[in-house]
């Protein structure tokens, strides 16, 4: 199906051009959106008519969007999570979950506007996509922990895997020093009843 876009999609086209597209993706997506037309000789002459009134429009969004930009680029948002002692969450973090965090952190964010590279699977920090506007887009930082306390120290720069390795190393001493003293106990009640 041919369609004229009248904005900016991605991997799709520029506002104005005329693209050829799957029926179903024109049908449930660029047609309900707003996003095309059917580029029918009337539609096409119409959007030659309003192409001034929507490029004016875009060109106010784009500005509003890389104002917020500015704004919301680089922020980081905490999201508590249970997971396992190795650092595997029980679930994963969505986009919803990453738009209601930096909802939180006061900026209006919906989840269609998030992108995630891959699943969200663990703790850690972790770099998101924001697409503000089709041409404007900002990076934010998940800190996904299991307690507030968690995210500060993934925020200093320590993972769950080197926090569970020193509380680990802590134990094994402890129990290496637990059985060095049992060991010369044991050794001087020997001595003690050989005499």
């Amino acid at each position: 199906m041919q369609v004229i876009l009248l904005e900016r999609v991605a991997k799709l086209g520029q506002m104005g051009d005329v693209v050829a597209v799957k029926d179903g993706y024109a049908r449930n997506f660029l047609l309900p959106q707003g996003k095309a037309l059917r580029a029918t000789d009337g539609n096409i002459k119409g959007f030659e008519d309003r192409k001034a009134q929507l490029e004016a429009q875009n060109l106010e969004t784009r500005k509003e969007a890389e104002a917020l930009s500015e704004k919301l680029d680089g922020q980081s948002f905490v999201v508590i999570r249970s997971a396992s002692d190795s650092g595997a969450l029980y679930g994963s973090v969505t986009p919803r979950d990453a738009a209601d965090a930096a909802t939180e952190g006061g900026f209006t964010v919906d989840r269609r506007q998030i992108v995630l590279d891959r699943p969200i699977k663990e703790l850690g920090l972790h770099d998101v996509t924001v697409v503000l506007h089709p041409e404007v887009s900002a990076k934010i930082s998940l800190n996904v922990a299991r307690s507030p306390e968690e995210a500060e120290l993934q925020a200093s720069g320590k993972s769950i895997q080197e926090l569970a390795a020193e509380a680990e190393a802590e134990a094994e001493f402890e129990i290496a020093e637990l059985f060095d003293d049992i060991g010369s106990a044991g050794q001087d009640e020997e001595g003690a009843s050989e005499e």
